[in-house]
């Protein structure tokens, strides 16, 4: 029975939902949002603060009633079903959302007897997520002598508990130092190999690259952009211009210069003096420089290579960035 279960699940899409809409007074937090994301992906939602991304998971979850449109979490209906939706998923917000007073093994053996798992079982099980996430030399140490990057493992172990098979991650990584955020990644990655989903919301361009096989960009509540990575850069051009000028100074120079060449919005680093675009003809590079030259700009670095996500989002939204959005 259990095989067949798994095999109706994996069939199944994790997540279909059409013109979310929901309302914070006049304020349109969310406003038609649809998403469908296959069993067995990693898809990401990517957007600047208050784009809408959190609110979405929380309706997707059950955690929040949608004013308007409609979701379904492997076929169940998220407000009519909720309880049904409720058992198939594992929800990491923002914030770790573990007891300071407790240690990390008396954190998931509370988390696990609230879940219904007998004394015996939830002892085996923190053990065994202690362990997976590299916490075991730390399980019975107060949680205030924990670092960011522990607390945020540890919460992640918390919703693995009963093991569901689609897990909502929203913005696990903010705040963290680059070499736990890459833990978090392997983390993530291992998840998903032994079978689970992930819907992952995040600020980070580099970690939607990384990690995901679809990513929707929203912003205003809206979704503007949906596709693979690969999709998406190619959805803006063929190639991307990157410069660095000898003299930081000149940069908003440069930048106009560039942008008018090209028609597109450029994205840039003015105290480094480094800027990128989106191109479609490589070959109107050596343009470009004679102009830059004839401006008295003298450039130190020059490079064409693949578009980013950073110059996906600039061109499509007109933010410089997600993380300054």
């Amino acid at each position: 029975m259990q095989a067949a279960g798994f095999s109706v699940i994996a069939m199944t899409p994790a997540i279909e939902a059409e013109n979310l809409v929901k309302l914070f007074g006049t304020h349109r937090a969310v406003d038609g949002i649809s998403l469908t994301v296959p069993a067995g992906a990693v898809y990401g939602v990517l957007g600047p603060n208050g784009a809408g991304k959190t609110t979405t998971v929380r309706m997707l979850a059950t955690l929040l009633r949608p004013d308007g449109g409609s979701a379904r979490v492997f076929g169940h209906d998220v407000a009519t079903e909720s309880t049904a939706v409720r058992s198939l998923v594992g929800v990491t917000g923002q914030y770790a959302s573990v007891d300071e007073d407790l240690s990390a093994t008396e954190n998931l053996i509370v988390f696990s007897r609230l879940l219904g798992l007998s004394r015996k079982d939830s002892r085996r099980k923190s053990a065994e997520l202690l362990e997976e996430f590299g916490l075991a030399e730390a399980a019975t140490k107060p949680l205030k002598n924990f670092s960011g990057g522990m607390r945020r493992r540890l919460d992640l172990a918390a919703s693995l508990i009963s093991s569901p098979p689609l897990l909502f991650l929203d913005e696990p990584t903010t705040g963290l130092d680059p070499r736990t955020r890459m833990q978090m990644w392997d983390t993530i990655r291992r998840l998903v190999a032994q079978g689970s989903t992930v819907l992952l919301t995040t600020q980070y361009l580099d970690e939607a690259d990384q990690l995901c096989d679809r990513i929707a960009v929203i912003d205003h509540g809206k979704v503007i952009a949906d596709g693979t990575a690969d999709e998406l850069k190619s959805s803006v051009g063929t190639s991307s211009l990157q410069l660095t000028l000898k003299d930081p100074s000149q940069f908003d120079s440069a930048r106009s210069i560039v942008a008018a060449h090209l028609g597109v919005e450029v994205v840039a680093s003015g105290e480094s003096g480094r800027l990128s675009a989106p191109m479609s003809d490589p070959s109107a590079t050596p343009e470009i420089l004679i102009h830059l030259r004839d401006n008295g700009i003298a450039v130190e670095e020059i490079s064409v290579s693949k578009p980013s996500l950073d110059e996906v989002f600039m061109t499509i939204t007109g933010h410089d960035s997600i993380e300054a959005a």
